[in-house]
């Protein structure tokens, strides 16, 4: 785990193993979402198929009696039986970090949910039984802060994930405020962009919660 992320120095306060596991399971997700990431534009659908392949293979031998290929496998696998790390999460960011190969684009917000679901909620669902809970809340406010940390996300990283052929904002807020794509483009934060980023900012009751609400409930939940 790199220490230009804010993570690594919250995870300095964990007990040695639980540090040690989490930062396994930091390495492995990373992995996983860089090795999409690193695949060109434009490369065939086969480079996506094998990187994602790859992991997806690795991740069946950190979980039975295989030995891991990477050394992201080999430093999760004895983690996931001393903490009883469940596969499902795994599997969903796996998953998740596949959707966004391509000029990728979502037609409403529960769709974008799901992706913030398997990229985020999965990620916080697996620490969970790492950082460990009493009461069974916890796990529905490990996903609503996965959901509002990776809404802030792409809040914050609208013009940067439109130059790689991402725009995550959903079509029907774009089409609701008559914001095109041409908007987005040029950077201008004209009014159709900045209705659109306030509604997506701004909970629905079916919308995780904002940052500062879910981490309180959090915190009460442990």
């Amino acid at each position: 785990m790199a220490r230009d992320t804010n993570f690594y120095y919250s995870f300095l306060a964990l007990p040695p193993a639980k540090r040690r596991a989490i930062v396994a399971v930091w390495d492995f997700c990373r992995a996983v979402d860089d090795a999409v990431d690193e695949v060109p534009a434009g490369a065939p659908a086969s480079r996506v198929a094998e990187a994602v392949g790859f992991w997806r293979d690795d991740l069946a031998r950190a979980f039975g009696d295989a030995a891991p290929v990477s050394r992201q496998g080999t430093a999760l696998q004895p983690w996931i039986r001393q903490f009883s790390l469940p596969r499902e999460p795994f599997e969903q960011l796996i998953d998740g970090v596949e959707m966004d190969v391509g000029e990728r684009r979502y037609a409403t917000f529960d769709d974008l949910r799901e992706y913030c679901y398997r990229v985020a909620s999965c990620v916080g669902l697996i620490c969970l039984e790492i950082f460990g809970y009493r009461n069974p809340q916890a796990r529905d406010y490990a996903v609503d802060l996965g959901l509002a940390l990776q809404l802030t996300n792409i809040l914050r990283d609208v013009g940067a994930d439109y130059a790689r052929g991402r725009l995550y904002l959903p079509e029907e807020d774009l089409d609701r405020f008559a914001c095109k794509e041409s908007d987005i483009a040029s950077g201008a934060l004209t009014p159709p962009v900045v209705a659109v980023l306030r509604v997506v900012r701004v909970p629905r009751p079916h919308r995780a919660v904002i940052a500062a609400t879910t981490w309180a409930r959090v915190v009460a939940g442990l």
